[in-house]
């Protein structure tokens, strides 16, 4: 077994043959998200009021179990047999370190990962390590968790510092792995000055090289991936590296501008999206991996009669966009494998103990729109336009476009902070009283509603998935 490198513009094993990777991103796990695994605002929020509510010991128990329900052997088996050859692991800081205990590496903290990296290894899956949370916060957004809106990893050297040590960590323990793909060392940075970024990656990378010279790094452009416009020649002190961006397509969103046919012109609006996102590398002939991408879909519960019709035009734009995918032989990591329902390659059935104990506060939680991923705002739009409509009285045009705009607009900004920020936090006790009384065995059993046996398939999904895995 030989440990991939990158070689030009392709990913290459020890022969020089090129290797594809194709997979997904196994989003919900090591980093919870709010969208995923059906609880209101951040991880940390539900897991400090969980341990409030019904104890220490009983919360870690459940999370415990959930972590290790939620991808085991059969999950790998699945996941090989649809043809796809990685999976990219998103982990949270805090599985490692302590905010008040910073920089001593937590006993367990690789048990987990250990475990899954050792399953996809058996099973002939290699992994990519994606730091999903970093201190402070390293972009705007719920899943970075740190329960604001201002990334303040950019603002305190303390919090980039502790992630170059943690990546020190990491690296000395997987140096010797050649099933490990490479290491992600930060998700979606959102740098409002955009050099800080440039400067962290050469930090990271050199600490990174310090201890491990053989796995390759992928490093994601700033904002959110999607902007490599102030990386200027870095690339020239980086070797061994691929550069990520993520290409989610408003068509395969219910914010969509319009139903998806597939178009001419929206092909071409497709087309120019994915083409200005990797401008940067193939101007410098530079490895590109596609490390988030894919539409969400409708669910029967919600969107009734509409859900087949819906469905059937994500797929749509699914299938187009990997056949841009295709001609570029693409490496990509589609989001996400598994969830409640909503994006998963597979899904936690509606009649398993969680999905049936939350039933009703998933439906809430649903029409007041609190996630912000995928959010259909128009239940609740009533509440929150008169903010916006202030602010476009009050604020002069020319100070509307606040970082990062335009991928937050100004009822955009709203949204994140009064939606899913302040009405999520009053939301998160109601999720942890659920818990409430539950036996070890009751809350073992709701964990265990995560696992491979009690989810279905996206059949629609991981068929295209499958088809396209040796294009």
């Amino acid at each position: 077994m030989s440990f991939l490198q990158v070689s030009g513009t392709k990913i290459v094993n020890e022969n020089d043959e090129e290797v594809i990777l194709r997979g997904a991103g196994l989003g919900g796990w090591m980093n919870m998200e709010n969208f995923i695994s059906g609880y209101p605002g951040c991880e940390f929020q539900i897991r400090e009021s969980l341990a409030d509510t019904i104890g220490a010991d009983r919360a870690a128990f459940f999370f415990d179990k959930f972590l290790e329900y939620f991808f085991q052997d059969a999950d790998a088996k699945f996941f090989k047999s649809l043809g796809l050859n990685c999976i990219r692991l998103p982990f949270n800081y805090r599985h490692f370190e302590d905010d008040m205990d910073p920089r001593v590496l937590k006993p367990d903290g690789f048990r987990h990962l250990d475990r899954v990296i050792k399953i996809c290894a058996q099973n002939g899956i290699y992994t990519i390590l994606d730091l999903h949370t970093a201190p402070g916060g390293q972009n705007n957004g719920w899943h970075s968790d740190h329960g604001g809106h201002l990334a303040n990893f950019w603002r305190h050297k303390d919090f980039q510092d502790r992630s170059i040590w943690l990546w020190e960590q990491l690296a000395a323990h997987y140096a010797g792995n050649p099933w490990i793909a490479g290491y992600n060392p930060l998700n979606e940075p959102a740098d409002p000055s955009h050099q800080g970024l440039v400067d962290w990656y050469d930090r990271v990378y050199h600490a990174i090289r310090a201890i491990d010279p053989k796995h390759a790094l992928f490093l994601d452009g700033n904002t959110f991936a999607s902007d490599f416009s102030r990386f200027g020649d870095a690339f020239k002190r980086w070797d061994n590296v691929s550069y990520a961006f993520h290409d989610y397509s408003v068509f395969g969103f219910p914010s969509s501008p319009a139903p998806y046919t597939g178009s001419e012109e929206q092909l071409i609006r497709m087309r120019k999206s994915y083409q200005r996102k990797r401008a940067w590398m193939d101007e410098h002939n530079l490895c590109v991996w596609n490390g988030e991408w894919g539409p969400v879909y409708a669910r029967k519960q919600y969107e009734g009669e509409e859900t087949d019709a819906i469905n059937a035009a994500r797929v749509h734009v699914l299938k187009d966009q990997l056949t841009l995918y295709n001609k570029d032989r693409l490496s990509w990591s589609i989001w996400l494998y598994k969830d409640i329902g909503f994006q998963g390659m597979v899904y936690v059935g509606l009649n398993t103990p969680y999905m049936t104990l939350f039933c009703d506060f998933l439906a809430k939680k649903h029409r007041l729109a609190t996630d912000a991923w995928g959010a259909d705002a128009s239940k609740v739009a009533h509440a929150f336009d008169p903010i916006v409509r202030l602010l476009e009285r009050e604020v002069p045009p020319e100070h509307r476009q606040l970082y990062p705009y335009p991928l937050w607009t100004m009822e955009g900004r709203v949204g994140r902070i009064a939606r899913t920020t302040l009405v999520a936090e009053f939301l998160v006790q109601e999720w942890a009283d659920h818990f409430v009384g539950k036996s070890e065995e009751e809350l073992d059993a709701l964990a265990r509603s995560f696992s491979f046996e009690n989810c279905l398939h996206r059949d629609a999904l991981n068929k295209v998935l499958t088809d396209n895995a040796q294009a």
